[in-house]
């Protein structure tokens, strides 16, 4: 196994994990922006306030794309079980 191909591999895994990460803290950040905005236009100061929506959008997000976000992962899962013979040299 060479250097360059333990870099293609990790390479590839690094753009699955920002992948499935990015799917789910855009939602949460844009969350929370909208809450911070509602606190700051009528002036509540509850830092507790942006939890539960947060921990909501982020159910949700996990309901609607989780099957993909598996597909995702077994899919590259198994591509990387089939080129094991071919990565081994």
């Amino acid at each position: 196994m060479t250097p360059e191909t333990v870099l293609t591999v990790m390479q590839q895994t690094l753009e699955v994990i920002t992948l499935l990460i990015v799917v789910i803290l855009i939602p949460a950040l844009i969350a929370g922006l909208l809450v911070s905005m509602f606190q700051a236009a009528t002036s509540i100061n509850e830092q507790t306030l942006s939890f539960i929506p947060k921990l909501l959008v982020t159910i949700l997000v996990l309901m609607v794309a989780g099957p993909w976000m598996l597909s995702l992962v077994t899919n590259y899962t198994v591509r990387l079980f089939e080129n094991i013979p071919y990565l081994i040299g």
